[in-house]
């Protein structure tokens, strides 16, 4: 039986989510939604869900996931509920229960605890250059090094544990016994919606910011791979060199264009955001920015009389690597990915 908890609006109000008494249930919103049909109404009934309470219901449904954010919802409410809003918070309230270190729930709902952990790695990092004698060419080794193992413990430590609690909230525990095959022909849809997210494409009027996702996933991930795998910083590969310059200004860019929409709160998504949003775009901003510096300082021959820069560099790096991808909004480009994943596993299921 559903036990109905009034007081769940005021623990997710710790999320971002806004006065949810405001809607009155007229179906605006669901009449808008390209995601709604005579099987879901989406988003009314995460909406009914909340306002009751329901938080068993929430935590074993993909629905928040599916949601792209377009904002039509919110443009239309006649109450100013902001439903699409609501949704962001649910993601991020569903991000901090399949956590199992409890920390995406502390840094979500304290930006006080936030900006601590960032002062904290920000002075161990420092402390480690100083210990080093500030010698760059030994920070560089050990920053290398550092992205390697960060890369595989964070994931299988923290995230893959995570997706695995988020399997068995929205797979097993509502019952859904699906076979093997279903799993393996679902694969497909994993790959395909995490590296295009396309299914973004749905919502109207959305393809441009569907096409700056997909443009910013290509390039962070090219980046990632040519500074980890194919050693940026120190290899003499002009194809290389070129190669990363161009990925980390594409990261510029369309960081920069991120920023720029929020400061501007030019669409519906830009209006309220959330303390980690702004962590995101601006942090995957500076890294592009002092990925870029750190590159032409080398090739300037410059880099070892300004270790000062690549140790700004490996602050925002650690934070990025420590904080935003296992704890952050980063989370999300994962959970949504394996949403739509089981989504289609359990729809292969009831076939």
């Amino acid at each position: 039986m559903a036990t109905i908890n009034p007081g769940f609006s005021d623990e997710l109000k710790k999320y971002g989510a806004f006065d949810l008494n405001a809607c009155y249930n007229c179906g605006n919103c669901t009449a808008v939604c390209t995601l709604s049909d005579e099987e879901n109404s989406f988003p009314r009934k995460m909406i009914r869900y909340s306002v009751l309470g329901l938080k068993d219901e929430i935590e074993v449904s993909l629905d928040p996931w599916l949601c792209y954010y377009c904002g039509e919802c919110s443009t239309t409410c006649p109450r100013e509920a902001d439903p699409g809003e609501l949704m962001m918070s649910l993601r991020r309230w569903l991000t901090a229960r399949y956590d199992w270190t409890g920390l995406s729930g502390l840094l979500y709902k304290s930006l006080p605890a936030s900006v601590f952990a960032f002062l904290l790695l920000a002075v161990v990092v420092i402390w480690f250059g100083i210990a080093q004698k500030l010698n760059v060419q030994a920070i560089m080794h050990y920053g290398h090094l550092f992205e390697m193992a960060a890369i595989t413990l964070v994931f299988a430590l923290i995230l893959l544990p995570n997706i695995l609690h988020m399997w068995w909230l929205t797979i097993y525990k509502p019952g859904i016994k699906a076979p093997f095959t279903a799993y393996v022909k679902s694969l497909q849809d994993l790959v395909v919606h995490m590296f295009t997210q396309k299914r973004a494409l749905g919502c109207d009027d959305n393809r441009f910011r569907w096409f700056e996702h997909f443009v910013l996933v290509l390039g962070y991930l090219l980046l990632l791979f040519t500074t980890v795998f194919l050693n940026w910083f120190e290899t003499s590969n002009l194809f290389v060199i070129v190669l990363g310059y161009v990925e980390s200004i594409i990261i510029l860019m369309v960081t920069f264009d991120f920023v720029r929409r929020r400061i501007q709160q030019d669409a519906a998504i830009s209006i309220n955001s959330h303390p980690s949003d702004w962590f995101f775009v601006i942090w995957l901003f500076l890294m592009g920015l002092t990925a870029f510096l750190v590159r032409l300082f080398i090739d300037l021959n410059i880099l070892e009389t300004n270790v000062w820069l690549y140790l700004v560099h490996l602050i925002i790096l650690v934070q990025w690597a420590l904080l935003i991808v296992p704890f952050g909004k980063w989370t999300h480009f994962l959970y949504r990915s394996f949403a739509i994943y089981f989504h289609r596993v359990g729809e292969l299921k009831m076939e």
